[in-house]
Protein backbone atom coordinates (compact mmCIF):
# COMPACT_ATOMS: atom_id res chain seq x y z
CA UNK A 1 0.00 0.00 0.00
CA UNK A 2 1.53 3.56 -1.05
CA UNK A 3 2.05 6.66 1.87
CA UNK A 4 -1.22 8.47 -0.54
CA UNK A 5 -3.18 4.92 0.11
CA UNK A 6 -2.32 4.92 3.24
CA UNK A 7 -2.61 8.33 4.41
CA UNK A 8 -6.22 9.05 2.50
CA UNK A 9 -7.29 5.48 4.72
CA UNK A 10 -6.22 7.07 8.11
CA UNK A 11 -7.33 10.43 7.34
CA UNK A 12 -11.22 8.75 5.85
CA UNK A 13 -11.37 6.84 9.24
CA UNK A 14 -10.50 9.56 11.44
CA UNK A 15 -12.85 12.22 9.70
CA UNK A 16 -15.89 9.56 10.20
CA UNK A 17 -14.76 8.98 13.86
CA UNK A 18 -15.12 12.61 15.07
CA UNK A 19 -17.81 13.75 12.24
CA UNK A 20 -21.38 15.26 13.87
CA UNK A 21 -24.09 13.73 12.05
CA UNK A 22 -25.51 16.82 11.77
CA UNK A 23 -23.76 19.02 9.41
CA UNK A 24 -21.01 16.48 8.89
CA UNK A 25 -19.36 17.35 5.97
CA UNK A 26 -17.17 20.60 6.73
CA UNK A 27 -15.42 18.37 9.59
CA UNK A 28 -14.49 15.45 7.40
CA UNK A 29 -13.64 17.78 4.52
CA UNK A 30 -11.37 19.50 7.06
CA UNK A 31 -9.76 16.51 7.93
CA UNK A 32 -9.16 15.64 4.81
CA UNK A 33 -7.96 18.93 4.04
CA UNK A 34 -5.33 19.06 6.65
CA UNK A 35 -4.25 15.29 5.68
CA UNK A 36 -3.14 17.06 2.27
CA UNK A 37 -5.65 16.69 0.25
CA UNK A 38 -6.48 19.18 -2.40
CA UNK A 39 -9.34 17.57 -4.91
CA UNK A 40 -12.05 15.19 -4.47
CA UNK A 41 -14.21 14.14 -7.30
CA UNK A 42 -16.94 11.57 -7.73
CA UNK A 43 -18.52 9.86 -10.52
CA UNK A 44 -22.12 8.75 -10.37
CA UNK A 45 -23.80 6.39 -10.84
CA UNK A 46 -20.77 4.72 -10.10
CA UNK A 47 -19.49 5.80 -7.04
CA UNK A 48 -16.23 5.76 -8.06
CA UNK A 49 -13.94 8.77 -6.69
CA UNK A 50 -11.08 10.54 -7.38
CA UNK A 51 -8.73 12.21 -4.30
CA UNK A 52 -6.25 14.42 -5.38
CA UNK A 53 -3.98 14.93 -2.51
CA UNK A 54 -0.36 16.07 -2.02
CA UNK A 55 1.18 12.12 -1.69
CA UNK A 56 -0.60 11.40 -5.17
CA UNK A 57 -3.97 10.67 -6.55
CA UNK A 58 -5.66 7.43 -4.71
CA UNK A 59 -8.94 6.26 -6.76
CA UNK A 60 -11.91 4.30 -4.06
CA UNK A 61 -14.79 2.50 -5.32
CA UNK A 62 -18.06 2.93 -3.32
CA UNK A 63 -21.56 0.79 -3.96
CA UNK A 64 -22.88 2.04 -7.26
CA UNK A 65 -26.17 3.40 -6.94
CA UNK A 66 -27.28 2.10 -10.26
CA UNK A 67 -26.22 -0.97 -12.16
CA UNK A 68 -26.41 -1.57 -15.75
CA UNK A 69 -28.25 0.36 -18.47
CA UNK A 70 -30.24 3.39 -17.30
CA UNK A 71 -31.43 7.13 -18.54
CA UNK A 72 -29.71 9.50 -17.18
CA UNK A 73 -32.49 11.82 -15.35
CA UNK A 74 -32.45 15.34 -16.08
CA UNK A 75 -30.99 17.61 -13.63
CA UNK A 76 -33.05 18.89 -11.17
CA UNK A 77 -31.88 21.86 -8.94
CA UNK A 78 -34.47 21.76 -6.24
CA UNK A 79 -34.06 17.99 -5.64
CA UNK A 80 -30.44 18.54 -5.22
CA UNK A 81 -30.98 21.53 -2.77
CA UNK A 82 -33.18 19.08 -1.26
CA UNK A 83 -30.91 16.31 -1.09
CA UNK A 84 -28.37 18.10 -0.06
CA UNK A 85 -31.01 20.03 3.04
CA UNK A 86 -31.47 16.23 3.75
CA UNK A 87 -27.52 14.82 4.16
CA UNK A 88 -26.80 18.01 5.90
CA UNK A 89 -29.49 17.94 8.88
CA UNK A 90 -28.64 14.35 9.24
CA UNK A 91 -31.85 12.52 7.83
CA UNK A 92 -29.83 10.18 5.23
CA UNK A 93 -26.99 8.24 4.72
CA UNK A 94 -24.75 9.09 2.68
CA UNK A 95 -25.55 6.37 0.38
CA UNK A 96 -28.75 7.41 0.29
CA UNK A 97 -27.54 10.99 -0.34
CA UNK A 98 -25.43 9.67 -3.49
CA UNK A 99 -28.68 8.11 -4.64
CA UNK A 100 -30.76 10.94 -4.56
CA UNK A 101 -28.06 13.27 -5.66
CA UNK A 102 -27.84 10.62 -9.00
CA UNK A 103 -31.80 10.90 -9.02
CA UNK A 104 -31.25 15.12 -9.05
CA UNK A 105 -29.46 14.43 -12.67
CA UNK A 106 -26.02 14.65 -10.48
CA UNK A 107 -23.35 12.60 -12.87
CA UNK A 108 -20.23 14.09 -10.93
CA UNK A 109 -19.56 16.21 -8.53
CA UNK A 110 -16.42 17.63 -7.18
CA UNK A 111 -14.56 19.04 -4.17
CA UNK A 112 -12.25 21.80 -3.56
CA UNK A 113 -11.16 21.69 0.05
CA UNK A 114 -9.13 24.90 -0.72
CA UNK A 115 -12.07 27.08 -1.82
CA UNK A 116 -14.22 24.85 0.32
CA UNK A 117 -16.71 24.24 -2.00
CA UNK A 118 -18.60 21.66 -3.97
CA UNK A 119 -19.21 22.18 -7.58
CA UNK A 120 -22.54 19.17 -8.84
CA UNK A 121 -22.73 18.89 -12.26
CA UNK A 122 -25.60 17.32 -14.97
CA UNK A 123 -24.75 15.96 -18.02
CA UNK A 124 -25.75 18.75 -20.03
CA UNK A 125 -23.23 20.80 -18.56
CA UNK A 126 -25.66 22.15 -15.76
CA UNK A 127 -23.73 23.26 -12.40
CA UNK A 128 -24.69 23.99 -8.61
CA UNK A 129 -22.18 24.74 -6.07
CA UNK A 130 -22.06 25.09 -2.87
CA UNK A 131 -19.86 26.76 0.12
CA UNK A 132 -19.38 25.11 3.16
CA UNK A 133 -18.38 26.71 6.20
CA UNK A 134 -14.90 25.99 8.05
CA UNK A 135 -14.64 24.82 11.33
CA UNK A 136 -12.06 23.93 14.00
CA UNK A 137 -11.11 20.92 15.03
Amino acid sequence: MSKAVENLTAARARAMEIRPRVGGFPTFAEVLRRAGVRRNEWQLPSAQSLYETELGPVMTMGTPVATDAHDVPMFDEQALVDALRADQGGHTTFQQFLASAWNAGVVRYVVDFAARNVSYFGVNGEEYREAYPAVEL
